[in-house]
């Protein structure tokens, strides 16, 4: 019977543990003396442990770029990486996650390869669907680096009400495309850069599970033929198709 239960629950990310118990501490106290919020405090305290769900993912065997995140894709566009991961003007493929607060908030490589470099770059918390919010906004960026020596970037954004991004990453570090690599708390967006002759296998509008969305085939043909996406601006289904 435990192990029956067990199958059927989410796990939880370690990462909300701390919340999770000092919402339910709060919750507890609230029946016990305040009644008149004891149901609004249970409701946090249930909204809190379906935040921070982590379920398990399967991620495509295959050398694919594997989608970093839950979430709707709001943008395809061509633009530089962050100046802080040292890529100079070369311009890549930004593939734009957006993370409303009921989606799930663990995020995930997307690409097999080693951590050449992470930054951390304090920011405003703008509304992370907008296009500037990769810019302005709080962020935690990732170089990797493929074994053919292609560079990828990853960058966790900050929305308007999630104020912490949590990187469990280190420089050097190997990593595997869909493991688990840290969580953005309460509303977030995640951006992943590709090389401008990789073609992205999303379109904008469409929904990306995290960790088993394909965002792109490293071995297609489309690869070398790969067009340019216009800069700044949401790619429709159409463009991408042609």
């Amino acid at each position: 019977m435990l192990n029956t239960i067990r199958n059927h629950l989410t796990p939880i990310n370690e990462s909300g543990y701390g919340i999770i118990i000092i919402v339910a501490l709060a919750t507890l106290i609230c029946f016990m003396f305040f009644d008149k919020i004891a149901w609004l405090s249970l409701f946090t305290l249930l909204f809190c442990l379906y935040f921070f769900r982590d379920p398990e993912r399967v991620t495509p065997e295959g050398n694919y770029v594997i989608s970093p995140a839950d979430g709707k894709v709001v943008a395809i566009t061509t633009t530089k990486a962050p100046a802080e991961l040292g890529l100079g003007d070369k311009e890549f493929t930004r593939v734009s996650i957006f993370l409303s607060v009921v989606d799930v908030h663990v995020n995930r490589i997307p690409v097999t390869g080693t951590v050449k470099k992470l930054y951390y770059h304090p920011g405003k918390f703008l509304n992370a669907e907008l296009d500037k919010a990769s810019k302005d906004n709080e962020r935690q960026s990732v170089l990797i680096e493929t074994e053919d020596k292609k560079h990828f970037a990853l960058v966790q954004i900050a929305g308007l009400i999630a104020r912490r991004i949590v990187c469990d990453l280190d420089e050097g570090q190997k990593v595997q495309a869909g493991v688990r690599y840290g969580i953005i708390k309460f509303g977030s967006r995640v951006d992943v850069y590709l090389p401008t002759d990789i073609r992205p296998k999303v379109l904008v509008g469409q929904t990306a599970i995290g960790g088993e969305t394909i965002i792109a085939d490293l071995t297609s043909s489309d690869v070398k033929e790969a067009k340019k996406l216009p800069a700044s601006k949401k790619i429709s289904t159409k463009e991408l198709e042609s």
